[in-house]
């Protein structure tokens, strides 16, 4: 079946008080989705944000953000009020100010928290018990966190660091309202997120999640469980992630992230593993896998080096792990991000799967060299792109293309003039063979470079990126339908 989508991060809403939240305006988009005739709604990762405010460095692989709990539910619940949210600074609605809400945003959950008498309410505490495996270890070490005034727990006491019995219970003892605290946000993130994700999956939108492959280093994840890492035995990463140096990058990318003990996760049968993906199974209708090619091979940087210049290629799991994985999940919908610089056996790995890997026409323009990502070149069984969150938008990169790319692009394209560039790749991916076709909304609403989301190796400036609270007209709606249709990608999935 063929099929298409749209990809905005939740964050990238325009609701009121400063970010994205799962509001009416949440609500509007997916109406906006089944009126524009799509399948998917594509959205990143949507865990609470840590290093760099980035979604792909989160505190934890399991829990949710808590910016996204819409305030305006809080308040018809009475236990917060509406100026009670316009007495904080959230920041403006063009960008997100991720710092204001940082200094905001807890202060008015809390007041709904201790307003709210949750612990009498029966769900919460079924959501407690259903949910113990992971936010037991969440709450606490958020709660310890605040204690030590947000230190990675690299630089707690040794004694709660190493997570000694005697620690632990003093601590969840002393940290008791806050540990409450912490497990209110995840009920309303949880409760709200399903309210809309049932909403949209009856209106015939299936939600397509994305999943880093590596967890942060300051994280719940490292902290209760350093065994499935490759740590030492002061919880220090003996190597970390990252990318080797390319083209773009003469030193490499040092992502930073810890690297699997993937023989250890082999002895438990991959049981971390699949909790993981089983829970994201919860969240999502569709997953994306981030850098697929880390289970074939990762790359290994010496830990404490300043650059990537030095790692080397380790094995990972190959295929095994998802043969483990599919006598859990079944016959589940992923996509694997098989982007970069692929190996043979990277290449054979995605095969082996089955999933769909991805294409991204920004990078198929290369006039030195026939490219994988030039329409002609796709096999069905793939999602194509106009671009992702870490490209330019496709208005930005036309504008800034080489020109001997860009008359390649011109010839392939039968580009005349310079106007609707991104409509132009618009129509690319849906007329391609490609199964399934997913566009940022910004190119729907041909924004330049001003509304990129993120450029990676970079911090300070990204991530920030909202949506106008006016631009999802009937007439973009009809549109893009209208493309949809032409393309046979309308009738996918019962409306």
């Amino acid at each position: 079946m063929r099929r298409s989508g749209i990809l905005l991060p939740v964050s990238s809403l325009p609701s009121r008080y400063g970010i994205g939240a799962f509001s009416k305006e949440a609500y509007d988009f997916i109406d906006f989705l089944k009126k524009s005739g799509q399948t998917y709604w594509q959205i990143l990762p949507l865990g609470p944000t840590g290093y760099g405010d980035s979604p792909y460095q989160s505190f934890s692989t399991f829990a949710g953000n808590p910016y996204f709990i819409d305030l305006d539910d809080l308040v018809e619940e009475g236990w917060i009020t509406e100026s009670d949210c316009e007495a904080y600074d959230f920041g403006t609605d063009d960008e997100t100010d991720y710092e204001k809400i940082y200094l905001s945003r807890f202060l008015i959950l809390k007041k709904a928290f201790l307003n709210s008498n949750i612990e009498a309410e029966q769900a919460f505490q079924g959501f407690i018990q259903e949910n113990a495996y992971w936010l037991d270890d969440y709450a606490l070490f958020m709660s310890v966190k605040n204690h030590f005034q947000g230190k990675s727990f690299a630089e707690w006491d040794d004694d709660i660091k190493m997570r000694k019995p005697s620690a632990i219970k003093n601590y969840k003892k002393e940290c008791e309202q806050e540990i409450k605290f912490y497990q209110f946000q995840q009920f309303l993130f949880s409760k709200q997120w399903m309210k809309l994700k049932n909403y949209a999956n009856a209106s015939g939108i299936e939600i397509v999640g994305d999943i880093p492959i590596y967890v942060a280093f300051d994280s719940a994840d490292t902290w209760a469980n350093p065994e499935l890492f490759q740590f030492d035995e002061n919880c220090t990463p003996v190597a970390v992630a990252g990318c080797p140096p390319d083209a773009f990058s003469a030193t490499g990318q040092l992502w930073g992230n810890p690297l699997y003990r993937w023989e250890f996760h082999k002895e438990t049968g991959y049981d971390w593993w699949k909790k993981r993906i089983a829970y994201c199974y919860k969240l999502y209708d569709v997953v994306r896998i981030d850098h697929f090619r880390g289970f074939d091979e990762y790359y290994a940087i010496p830990f404490g080096h300043p650059t990537a210049e030095h790692g080397k290629w380790e094995a990972g799991p190959g295929i095994e792990i998802f043969n483990e994985l599919k006598s859990v999940i079944g016959k589940k919908q992923v996509i694997a991000e098989d982007l970069g610089f692929l190996t043979k056996s990277v290449i054979r790995l995605v095969k082996k799967t089955g999933y769909p890997g991805m294409k991204i026409l920004q990078f198929a323009f290369d006039s030195r060299e026939e490219s994988d990502y030039l329409p002609h070149n796709y096999e069905k069984n793939c999602v194509v792109y106009t671009g992702t969150h870490d490209n330019q938008t496709t208005t930005g990169w036309f504008k800034t293309l080489n020109k001997k790319d860009k008359m390649f692009a011109k010839r392939y394209l039968n580009i005349t003039g310079n106007k609707n560039i991104a409509w132009i790749f618009i129509r690319a991916a849906l007329s391609s063979v490609a199964d399934t076709a997913v566009i940022p909304m910004q190119d729907y609403l041909e924004l330049g470079d001003e509304a990129r989301m993120n450029t990676p190796s970079t911090l300070g400036d990204n991530w920030k990126w909202r949506m106008g609270k006016n631009v999802l007209t009937d007439e973009l709606a009809q549109k893009i339908r209208q493309l949809t249709k032409l393309y046979g990608r309308l009738y996918s999935v019962k409306k």
